[in-house]
């Protein structure tokens, strides 16, 4: 079955939604019934032309977020989210996400069975809480070999401090991130699906 072509909506001024595809006005709480229901869209804006899909759809999850009971971000997530911004590491927190939440998506009917099973013990939650926790170190490691600071294994950063009376050394320039342990945070990257469709499959 040929998939659809996304459905157009255009975004005026007065901050009216116009749904191209049924000539009618939606909301914001539309749009998001038509995310669940696995109807794709974009969104232009309707003076400039622009797309601004990204930013409607953030609005969506904006709304979402602030109705009770509805809560799936973490605070936690959104401050290390927010860390990223800016950082060098940036690059590859899309990718990551995208591949974390892609397999979730694959799999949530058999989790969703686990998850309601006898006595309510799932065996897959365990593993799966340390597999996310070992992908996040993989990306703070990676996060400390792009960061300006050198650090000891301790946590402390690196300084140049001497006694009283001595003259400081001047810090050697932290070395470039060897293009091995790109490719080897890249290839860990790529194997994170296969991982858990393997782990979900026992």
């Amino acid at each position: 079955m040929a998939k659809k072509d996304p459905v157009t909506i255009k975004k005026y001024a007065n901050r009216r939604l116009y749904n191209t595809g049924t000539s009618t006005y939606v909301t914001l709480e539309d749009l998001a019934s038509m995310v669940k229901a696995g109807d794709d869209f974009l969104v232009y804006d309707a003076k400039t032309g622009d797309d601004i899909t990204r930013s409607v759809l953030t609005q969506i999850i904006f709304e979402q977020e602030n109705k009770d009971g509805q809560n799936l971000l973490p605070v936690s997530f959104l401050r290390q989210l927010i860390r990223f911004y800016g950082d060098s590491m940036q690059l590859l927190v899309p990718r990551y996400l995208e591949l974390s939440i892609d397999t979730l998506s694959r799999e949530q009917d058999k989790l969703r069975n686990q998850l309601s099973s006898a006595l309510g013990v799932n065996p897959l939650v365990a593993p799966f809480e340390q597999h996310i926790r070992r992908n996040m170190d993989l990306f703070e490691k990676a996060f400390a070999m792009f960061s300006p600071f050198a650090r000891r294994e301790d946590g402390e950063p690196v300084t140049d401090a001497k006694p009283a009376g001595e003259h400081p050394v001047p810090a050697a320039p932290a070395a470039a991130p060897a293009a091995g342990d790109l490719d080897e945070l890249k290839n860990q990257l790529a194997a994170m699906q296969k991982k858990i469709d393997s782990l979900s499959r026992k």
